[in-house]
C-alpha cells in the first residue's frame, strides 16, 4: 500500500505546484492565449521546456490509453483529463495510482482479470 499512498501525494503535488504559479498568472492576465504563447516562445529555454512538456504529455497519453486497455485499469478518463488540464506531473502518478490501486485489488481477489 506504501506506494500507492506515493503515487496519490505525487498527484497531489503534481496538481498544487503548478496550478500555484498558473493561477496567479490566470487571475492577472485572463485566458489570454497571444500573452501565454508569446511568453512560452520569449526564450529558448521556455520553449525548450515547454516542447519537453508537449512530448511527454502526448506519450503519456498514448501510455494511459494503451497500457490502461492493457492491464484493465479502470477510469482512464480521470488521469487523461489530469494531463490536458494541468499536465504530465498530475497524469502519470494519477494513472501509476489508479493502475497500483487494481494491483492491490487483483492481489486481494477482488478484482478477476
Amino acid at each position: 500500500m506504501r506506494r500507492l499512498h506515493i503515487y496519490v501525494l505525487l498527484s497531489v503535488l503534481g496538481a498544487v505546484l503548478p496550478l500555484s504559479q498558473f493561477l496567479p498568472w490566470l487571475v492577472a492576465h485572463g485566458f489570454d492565449v497571444p500573452l501565454l504563447v508569446s511568453e512560452i516562445a520569449s526564450s529558448r529555454i521556455a520553449a525548450f521546456g515547454w516542447l519537453d512538456v508537449v512530448v511527454s504529455g502526448v506519450t503519456l497519453l498514448f501510455f494511459i490509453v494503451v497500457d490502461g486497455r492493457e492491464s484493465k485499469t479502470p477510469h482512464l478518463w480521470v488521469p487523461v483529463l489530469g494531463t490536458l488540464t494541468v499536465g504530465v506531473s498530475l497524469g502519470l502518478p494519477l494513472y501509476l495510482a489508479l493502475r497500483e490501486s487494481r494491483s492491490i485489488l487483483r492481489a486481494h481477489g477482488s478484482v478477476s482479470g
